[in-house]
């Protein structure tokens, strides 16, 4: 809900520090620092480390932002360095309700919010995709008729990467209370489904 105001003051800072990145250090090894990060956080999770999980969680977000913005202050930005960045990310993401609820041994009620958790993702991510493939087909289509190019551009929901970020940083530092907080975040994530299926029916049609 908040990531594309708080996307300039994210530049901000990480753009300055670019500069002290050795050259040998490209934005992929960033990327897969970022990925090893965040499995290390799972893997604490599941041993119920609270602190070095919350620790390289820490790690994993700094280093997905850092980055794509090393990306840009090289000019070296590439449809292949955004895809491996969003396949480490949702890895992470969807791992992270599985590990801390294994480690806590947790009872049928919290597998049963983490199962519904996960298909909130699903189906949220279903629409970003089919909207992002929509998306180029028309751009395509536009382009080929000497058409202006048009695009489907999708609107901020309630959940989005700020605001996961900060319920999955709960759910490490307090992973006694995972069932709730699955809960809590399929709920929200919901809402964003409806809020962007709402707008994407019209926008299609």
């Amino acid at each position: 809900m908040f990531d594309i105001r708080l996307r300039s003051l994210k530049d901000d800072f990480f753009d300055p520090c670019c500069r002290f990145i050795p050259s040998q250090i490209t934005p992929y090894h960033v990327t897969a620092a970022a990925f090893l990060a965040g499995l290390l956080s799972c893997y604490c999770a599941y041993l119920n480390s609270p602190l070095l999980s919350a620790g390289f969680w820490a790690l994993n977000r700094f280093l997905d932002c850092l980055d794509g913005a090393l990306a840009r202050h090289r000019n070296t930005a590439s449809d292949l360095g955004g895809f491996l960045d969003l396949l480490g990310d949702f890895i992470v993401y969807s791992i992270i309700p599985i590990t801390i609820s294994a480690g806590q041994e947790s009872t049928i009620r919290c597998w049963q919010a983490v199962a519904i958790l996960e298909a909130t993702f699903h189906v949220n991510n279903f629409i970003l995709f089919y909207i992002a493939a929509i998306s180029e087909k028309r751009q395509a289509k536009d382009s080929a008729s000497g058409k202006e190019l048009t695009s489907v551009m999708m609107r901020p929901a309630l959940v989005e990467g700020l605001e996961s970020g900060v319920l999955f940083t709960g759910m490490l530092v307090f992973p006694g209370y995972i069932e709730g907080l699955c809960w809590l975040m399929a709920v929200l994530v919901s809402v964003g489904i409806v809020q962007r299926t709402a707008w994407v029916i019209p926008a299609l049609g």
